[in-house]
């Protein structure tokens, strides 16, 4: 899964002559590299009786963690997050310069990503001078960043083996980590992989042994890695860098395909059980993990993998999260969706409707505080999107006049034959929102 709008390094191709000089640098000048300013802050991992532990200034470091390249890292560290991870040093949002800079404001720490070229992306491993090139401009980054006080770890590249065939990505991978350790020792470093798979892990415990440790990025396979760990004999630290709702791919569908989306309730309990079944038990190989996402993204529906809304609001999943780094819940909690039906039906029971017929539609939702609640209804043309691996989609326009709406209740009217989603919010009045969609197929 990669964030939203998936961010390519635009890779600088060095001349030949360029690179063989960058090659034979003097032991002189490579030695003046690993310099380190006073404001680096030693992160390392050590191997004690009960397992790994990830130390940061000579202390144990409990890593409270979620996706977040650009955005409210404030309201993140006070919810009791204390470490963000990134997809790119090169957003179009912000530099990375400032997000360390941010982070560093609010005593959280970063785990910056360089955005290494793909072969899903169109990356050729086979291509020596590509590589260099590639090799050369993580150089600039990282002496750039090296020394920055909130930076964590290093991740090289995101998800290189989504649709990977070619292996020497982990030859490269193996490269980039060599560089980091000479310009940098402060700081570790790993590479993310989508999913659980032998083969890629294989891959990159043969031919990436620099590296300091393994992520993994899993959604529904969450549930079935403490099993995947046993099987294939994994013994090393490991971070989760990706984790949170299950995924539009892996749930079920309805018959004409379309995926259905738990609701926010649904989900928050998915990510307790998630971090409190799966995770937990895991710490001493497991040194850290970062929920995805914190923010909001456009993936086949406006609320699939965010804690928020488009709009900003909370979701119960940061309640969820909150409870988790602090042992309490937040004062004020989040509405909650006991179910949503269409034409008396959930979304499971593959909704069928009649065009231009008239049908009824229902949300139930609570409050713990009891908090007055105002409730959003919302038609959509059913996504058509075809990317994968987390890639950029455009955000689906409403349909507009098809909908009649008294707070949790709606008159729907059926438009032209072709598959929708009618989607509802329900919002209290401290900034949260609880949400739930039904996918529904039209015929004439």
């Amino acid at each position: 899964m990669d964030l939203p709008a998936h961010h390519i390094l635009a890779l600088r191709r060095a001349t030949k002559a360029f690179v063989a000089a960058l090659c034979i640098c003097t032991m002189a000048a490579c030695s003046s590299e690993v310099e380190q300013s006073a404001t680096a802050i030693k992160v390392e991992i050590v191997e004690t009786t009960d397992g790994y532990q990830l130390m940061r200034g000579g202390e144990p470091y409990q890593i409270k963690g979620a996706g977040l390249e650009f955005g409210d890292i404030q309201s993140f560290a006070a919810h009791g997050g204390n470490s963000i991870r990134t997809w790119t040093t090169a957003n179009e949002v912000e530099t990375a310069q400032e997000v360390l800079d941010k982070a560093h404001a609010h005593g959280v720490t970063v785990a910056l990503c360089l955005p290494m070229g793909s072969e899903h992306w169109g990356f050729d491993y086979d291509d020596p001078e590509a590589v260099a090139a590639q090799l050369e401009g993580f150089r600039d980054e990282i002496l750039k960043y090296r020394d920055h006080p909130a930076l964590l770890a290093w991740i090289i590249g995101n998800e290189l083996n989504y649709d990977y065939t070619n292996p020497k990505v982990y030859d490269a991978v193996n490269e980039v980590s060599r560089m980091i350790h000479e310009l940098d020792p402060n700081h570790p470093t790993t590479t993310t992989v989508a999913g659980l798979g032998a083969d890629v892990l294989n891959d990159i415990v043969e031919r990436a042994p620099d590296l300091d440790f393994v992520s993994f990025q899993v959604y529904g396979q969450l549930f079935i890695l403490p099993e995947f760990l046993e099987e294939t004999g994994y013994e090393g630290p490991f971070f989760v860098t990706e984790w949170g709702a299950i995924g539009w791919w892996e749930v079920a569908k309805t018959a004409w395909g379309a995926p259905i989306e738990a609701t926010s309730t649904e989900k928050a309990n998915t990510y307790l059980k998630g971090y409190r079944e799966q995770l937990e038990p895991l710490e001493g190989q497991l040194i850290g993990s970062y929920v995805f996402l914190w923010g909001q993204k456009q993936e086949r529906t406006p609320t699939w993998f965010g804690l928020f809304t488009e709009a900003g609001e909370k979701t119960e999943a940061v309640d969820v999260m909150h409870y988790i780094w602090n042992g309490a819940w937040p004062d004020n909690r989040s509405p909650q969706v006991q179910s949503m039906m269409l034409d008396g039906k959930r979304a499971t029971d593959n909704v069928t409707l009649t065009t231009g017929q008239t049908y009824a539609a229902v949300v139930a939702v609570i409050d713990h505080e009891n908090d007055e609640l105002a409730y959003r209804w919302e038609l959509k043309p059913e996504s058509d999107a075809t990317q994968v691996g987390g890639a950029f989609e455009e955000s689906i326009t409403n349909l507009a006049g098809l909908v009649e709406a008294s707070a949790g209740t709606a008159q729907i009217t059926a438009p032209l034959p072709g598959e929708y989603r009618l989607l509802v919010y329900a919002y209290d009045d401290h900034g949260h929102a609880a949400h739930a969609n039904i996918p529904f197929l039209v015929v004439p």
